[in-house]
């Protein structure tokens, strides 16, 4: 494989890093400043800053279809979210933010007409936000068939029950649809009990019970939400792909999901060494700048030499994707979202030491930065279930011998 961008992918994350640059970055201090004072709203900034960016053909550049989106590859796409991590605020401005990109995924690979018509484009035109409600706070969600909730078809119709949280993008007011994924037949194989179902944010019997913080950060205005679903009955038209493929439609929701998280992580670790090389050249301690203290510059070498091996290891699986499906790239999806956010928030800690107090402080972004990498840490699944999946296939053969 070339490890180098295409020509294409050049030309789009060079537009994208000069558009952060020049209409991003002036405005995102006092954007993140503000966010708790505005708390469940929109700031008018992101939505002035939204229609720039589709006029300048910027938009929904995560979806490889050159009609709704910018046709780019998973390879293609990889180093412009990587641009897009360095800021807050790019992914959503951009129309490239989770969950609705893996929302929509979903209704473009497995919804019919209807369903895309109805959700999937006001979602790609940034019309409206979704949140996908999967996670359970009575069971252990790391291994998802052990999921209580669920999704009953009663003749034309289908019946939900159940509780969800960390339901990220609920507490959004422009939040209309949730994908709610439960149990449909519990006496089916494991993989093919459950089913994915489309709940208007509005349907009786659905409640946000509570907006959850994540280490003291609310994340407004999307969110994550603890949600109950309570007889909550809908047309079994609602069912993306029919009852029983809830797992399929994971699966293809979350390979090209987790590359994006990935490379987005990777532009905010560049970010967090910037700052740390910055700080570190500029402070003075005991008469001498503090990178020429207590082993700083080989901290720094460390964080370069991390990123460069976590960015090319991610490019590997985006290439995997692109020529060999999930299927072929399952190990290196699974590598990468171990070792990417584990990389991440390593790098970022280093640069908060350097800052000091400053670093724990929100005149900096570091505070949320390293949050954001240590939730990711379980997000999409815990490191061990993806270390799991890497041992597994990498045992395979070994105990195929044996006839293990």
């Amino acid at each position: 494989m070339d490890f180098a961008p295409s020509p294409r992918s050049r030309e789009y994350r060079d537009r994208v890093q000069e558009f952060v640059r020049a209409e991003i970055d002036p405005v995102e201090p006092e954007y993140l400043r503000t966010v708790s004072e505005r708390g469940w709203t929109v700031s008018p900034v992101v939505e002035e800053l939204k229609a720039k960016a589709r006029a300048a053909g910027l938009w929904n550049l995560f979806l490889p279809d050159d009609t709704h989106g910018a046709g780019l590859s998973t390879s293609d796409y990889a180093p412009v979210a990587e641009v897009m991590g360095r800021s807050a605020l790019a992914p959503t401005v951009f129309n490239c933010n989770a969950p609705d990109t893996g929302n929509i995924e979903v209704l473009y690979h497995f919804g019919t007409a209807e369903q895309q018509d109805r959700w999937m484009l006001p979602l790609l035109a940034g019309e409206i936000r979704s949140a996908f409600c999967m996670t359970e706070p009575d069971v252990a969600s790391s291994d998802a068939t052990n999921m209580a909730a669920t999704a009953v078809v009663d003749g034309a119709e289908v019946v939900l029950n159940g509780r969800k949280w960390w339901s990220t993008g609920v507490g959004h007011p422009d939040c209309e649809v949730l994908i709610f994924m439960g149990v449909t037949d519990p006496q089916a194989h494991r993989y093919a009990r459950h089913s994915m179902v489309l709940v208007p944010r509005n349907t009786p019997g659905v409640t946000v019970e509570r907006m959850l913080p994540t280490m003291g950060f609310y994340d407004e205005p999307g969110g994550h939400g603890e949600v109950s679903f309570t007889d909550v009955r809908l047309p079994a038209s609602a069912i993306i792909a029919g009852p029983g493929r809830g797992f399929e439609i994971a699966q293809g929701r979350l390979g090209p999901g987790r590359v994006h998280h990935c490379m987005r992580l990777i532009g905010l670790a560049e970010r967090a060494l910037e700052a740390a090389c910055r700080r570190g050249a500029t402070r003075t301690a005991f008469g001498k700048p503090l990178v020429n203290l207590g082993g700083n510059r080989e901290r720094i070498a460390d964080a370069r030499i991390a990123i460069e091996q976590a960015r090319l290891l991610v490019l590997h699986a985006a290439w995997l994707l692109d020529t060999q499906g999930l299927a072929g790239a399952l190990s290196a999806v699974s590598q990468i979202k171990v070792a990417v956010p584990t990389m991440a928030q390593r790098v970022i800690d280093m640069a908060i030491q350097l800052h000091g107090g400053a670093g724990l402080s929100d005149d900096f972004p570091l505070a949320g930065a390293w949050t954001t990498a240590r939730a990711i840490r379980l997000a999409d699944g815990p490191d061990e279930v993806h270390r799991g999946v890497v041992a597994r296939i990498e045992l395979a053969p070994y105990l195929a011998e044996v006839g293990r």
